[in-house]
């Protein structure tokens, strides 16, 4: 049977590529594409796939924020990870969320397909052009010193909030009441003691919850 993909990243020239070269690969199949992270785990969801590329810097909700809540539905979807981020706060954001390898753009294709057959047999892949070792000791620095201030569903309206969602088209999207909006946002505002939506964005930004350049 051939291993069934979806492809999440918010550039159409890139999906295509990517479904181009995959579709040509013999026992793969790519059976959806997904222009952000939300649609990424909807198609999912419906489509039960054995690997999801995921990009990370998408609008709406973020490939880590996606991928954390993709693996939490349990459905044995593995991630592998396609970015332009060489960051180290991006590669263990991913690693910490779920995925099972993490690739960058300007790798090979050949590095690719390497990556999906060895995340099929379950097995992790780390991109060769980042270091192994110091990403091991990066994520257990981090679990063990720098635990998350802010939980996924709050991560996820400071993502909306940072690409300039306003408060009811935040309800709309995530179906929930206004003042469970805003409720979310006063708890962001005051564990992270910032009070401005411009400082707010920064903050966003810096952590990897959203990139404005995508």
């Amino acid at each position: 049977m051939s291993v069934k993909i979806i492809i999440a990243d918010d550039h159409k020239i890139m999906r295509d590529g990517l479904r181009n070269m995959l579709d040509k690969e013999p026992g793969m199949e790519v059976v959806a594409e997904a222009k952000n992270g939300r649609e990424a785990v909807r198609l999912a969801e419906q489509l039960r796939p054995d690997i999801l590329v995921m990009d990370i810097s998408m609008d709406d909700l973020n490939g880590i924020d996606a991928t954390r809540a993709l693996v939490g539905k349990g459905l044995g979807t593995r991630i592998v990870a396609l970015s332009m981020h060489a960051d180290k706060r991006f590669v263990a954001g991913m690693f910490e969320a779920g995925a099972m390898a993490y690739l960058l753009k300007e790798c090979s294709y050949e590095e690719l397909i390497q990556a999906i057959r060895q995340v099929m047999s379950g097995r992790t892949y780390l991109c060769s052009m980042i270091s192994g070792v110091m990403i091991r000791d990066y994520i257990q620095r981090m679990r063990k010193n720098e635990p998350s201030l802010l939980s996924p569903r709050e991560k996820e309206i400071l993502q909306l909030m940072a690409e300039g969602s306003t408060t009811k088209r935040i309800a709309d999207q995530l179906k929930v009441s206004v003042k469970t909006v805003e409720t979310h946002r006063q708890h962001v505002m005051d564990k992270l003691n910032i009070y401005s939506v411009a400082e707010l964005t920064k903050y966003a930004i810096k952590e990897g919850i959203t990139s404005l350049d995508t």
